[in-house]
């Protein structure tokens, strides 16, 4: 069957494959799923800075209000923000336009439902089986007329609301010097007010809403410049997002990268001390850092691990009653508090830990020793059947017998890019660990072109 949803809702280059008639569609067939059996229901939209994201709201509320829904425009917001709203609001569903990370030609949809979650699988493949049998599905969604057509309302001081939550979840920043990079994207505005409200000095970076540059060599996805102001400005962090602000990448007071494994190994390590880690389990993906695994043998937390994909980490959180997950790229899921991955809650959990302790950043995240990890990323032809590929899985297990003990050979096809992902790690030089991740590189790249 042929699939719109990636690991992380539907994405794509804006107007080329995500295109207007595509935004219309999903919102009516969205409107009409998750609406079902109210009158009017309320859909909230929110965006990131993209220069796309207009013209795909568009059309998003042009299918909501055929649907006879409501569509209520949050403008440009943090994707966590999105989700919150929508469960505080109860509204029937909550669709944020945003690619995240990925480069400013592409755009996405997120969708949220009435509980802040994303859509489960099946909810998915409904959607994907009425989008690509249209022509024949499509009559019978709902066509309401006169005044049962859905409306469309500009709220954008919703937002407020969700940084007085945010507020109420930390501690007082008074006295903090913090360097923010807000990577062009949709924390321009929230990231500023909510710490220098809670006491913090701000200094931001990249703090323009500007859709040509968001995330271009700034945010959460390159942090150079921040780590050289950060020791520049003598400040006790920095603070980096992403396009949506869904994840949080630091740097601590000497510039140094305090990624999503030293954030969880740090809040981690709180929350035991303080009797709050649920079952004592923290939850990471495959590409954590194997340091977390004998990190918690010594402070009394144990790692479960799952597929790559923030919602893959909410999902085991769900099921086994867990309240602390996220990924090495910085999505941390504190469900005491949020739903989804929040970079702005990190954020505040992280530095109410300094101010709480008096420790110094570096000095928390050195707790995690971590085994030498590489990541290496590799474009190819097509990201089909690659794991049942003779000649690649031989590679890997060859692979996997040279790294010898204690290693991890991983490798996997990106949700959302034509790449293929592999992680190695091991207790070996890290520039062994390089050469040999091209080499698999290549040799994927040469069976999958």
């Amino acid at each position: 069957m042929k699939k719109l949803f990636g690991t992380d809702g539907i994405r794509g280059v804006a107007n080329r494959e995500l295109t207007p008639e595509l935004a219309l569609r999903i919102g009516k067939i969205t409107a009409s799923l998750l609406g079902r059996g109210e009158k009017q229901p309320l859909i909230l939209i929110g965006r990131d800075t993209r220069l796309s994201g207009a013209m795909l709201e568009g059309s998003l509320v042009a299918g909501i209000a055929s649907a006879g829904a409501t569509a209520r425009l949050l403008g440009i917001a943090p994707t966590p923000a999105v989700a919150y709203l929508t469960r505080s609001l109860q509204a029937a569903a909550g669709i944020v336009i945003s690619a995240s990370h990925n480069p400013i030609e592409d755009n996405g949809l997120k969708i949220f439902n009435r509980e802040g979650l994303k859509l489960p699988d099946e909810l998915e493949r409904e959607i994907e089986r009425i989008y690509f049998h249209y022509d024949e599905l499509g009559a019978g969604l709902p066509r309401p007329e006169g005044t049962a057509v859905g409306g469309v309302q500009h709220d954008g001081e919703l937002l407020e609301s969700y940084l007085q939550y945010l507020k109420s979840t930390a501690a007082s920043l008074e006295g903090l010097r913090l360097v923010v990079d807000c990577g062009h994207g949709a924390a321009c505005y929230s990231a500023r007010v909510l710490l220098e409200q809670l006491g913090a000095e701000v200094v931001i970076m990249h703090g323009e809403a500007d859709g040509g540059r968001i995330n271009v060599h700034c945010g959460a996805t390159d942090t150079a410049a921040l780590q050289r102001e950060v020791v520049r400005r003598g400040a006790g962090a920095g603070l980096a997002f992403d396009g949506d602000a869904d994840r949080l990448i630091a740097v601590d007071e000497k510039g140094s990268v305090v990624d999503g494994d030293a954030i969880l190994a740090i809040c981690a390590i709180n929350m035991v001390r303080r009797g709050r880690l649920q079952k004592n389990t923290l939850v990471a993906t495959v590409m954590s850092n194997g340091g977390l695994d004998l990190l918690g043998e010594k402070q009394g937390f144990r790692l479960r691990r799952t597929a790559v994909g923030d919602r893959y980490v909410l999902e085991e959180m769900l099921a086994g009653g867990y309240n602390l997950g996220g990924e090495q790229s910085g999505h941390i899921i504190f469900l005491d508090h949020a739903t989804t991955g929040d970079g702005l809650l990190t954020a505040l959990q992280l530095l109410s830990i300094v101010r709480e302790t008096g420790r110094p950043l570096s000095e928390l995240a050195g707790q995690l020793e971590r085994l030498p990890q590489v990541l290496y990323s590799h474009p190819v032809a097509s990201k089909e059947g690659w794991d049942s590929n003779r000649v690649i899985s031989s590679a890997i297990e060859s692979l996997r017998g040279r790294l010898g003990r204690h290693s991890r050979v991983l490798v996997r096809p990106s949700g959302t890019e034509p790449l293929i992902r592999i992680m190695l790690e091991a207790p070996l030089p890290e520039d062994k660990l390089w050469d040999e991740a091209r080499n698999l590189a290549e040799i994927i790249a040469r069976e999958q072109g």
